[in-house]
């Protein structure tokens, strides 16, 4: 069950760090962080999970329950990018670290703790740190996360899906479905392409 049991078990204020976007084709990956100030006042009946457990119209709703406990100040997010550019020169799980120390960058809070969905470490300015394999389905703080930085990245890929259409990102969000794969081949990469991904790579290594 998704409740805030790891973040009291910890000292200080802690931010929850999730990412959405290591599996697609295109477009950058996405991380989100969320610091609640308050572990009491989220309502009863709200129901938070992670993103992927969710349908979009559900994920909508908490992303506007999310904005107005920002406006509250009950809780805190930010957001944090790593690019296609960097993605292909890093690798997918290095540039996703470095989109998680940009959004803690972005908190600008001492001593803070932070908890990871996953099975990989920051090792960031000396931060405590616990990293939590399922921590989507574990902690509200890490799920929030997921859910905001799921949408943001959505609305990004339907918005490069305007000048892009034909490669279907509004409703594939950049991930390889077999039309993305067909459109590839027929009409090339983009900008937007992760050039280190299969299959594109071998691809471009034809050309």
């Amino acid at each position: 069950m998704t409740n805030f049991f790891t973040e009291k078990t910890i000292k200080g204020p802690v931010i929850g760090l999730d990412e959405v976007g290591r599996g697609p084709l295109a477009g950058p990956v996405v991380s989100c962080g969320c610091l609640f100030n308050s572990y009491e006042s989220l309502p009863s009946n709200i129901q938070i999970k992670d993103s992927k457990k969710h349908t979009p119209k559900q994920r909508k709703k908490l992303f506007s329950l999310f904005k107005k406990l920002q406006k509250d100040k009950i809780l805190e997010f930010h957001l944090g990018f790593a690019s296609v550019k960097e993605i292909d020169e890093l690798n997918i799980l290095e540039a996703t670290k470095l989109s998680m120390k940009r959004v803690i960058d972005k908190f600008n809070k001492p001593h803070v703790s932070i908890i990871i969905d996953g099975n990989f470490s920051l090792n960031y300015k000396n931060i405590n740190e616990r990293s939590i394999i399922g921590g989507d389905k574990l902690s509200i703080s890490i799920a929030a996360s997921s859910i905001i930085a799921k949408v943001h990245r959505d609305r990004l890929m339907s918005y490069y899906d305007n000048k892009f259409s034909e490669y279907g990102w509004k409703n594939n969000s950049g991930y390889g479905t077999k039309q993305h794969i067909n459109a590839i081949l027929q009409s090339g990469v983009t900008i937007h392409h992760r050039k280190s991904f299969e299959p594109i790579k071998s691809l471009s290594e034809k050309n």
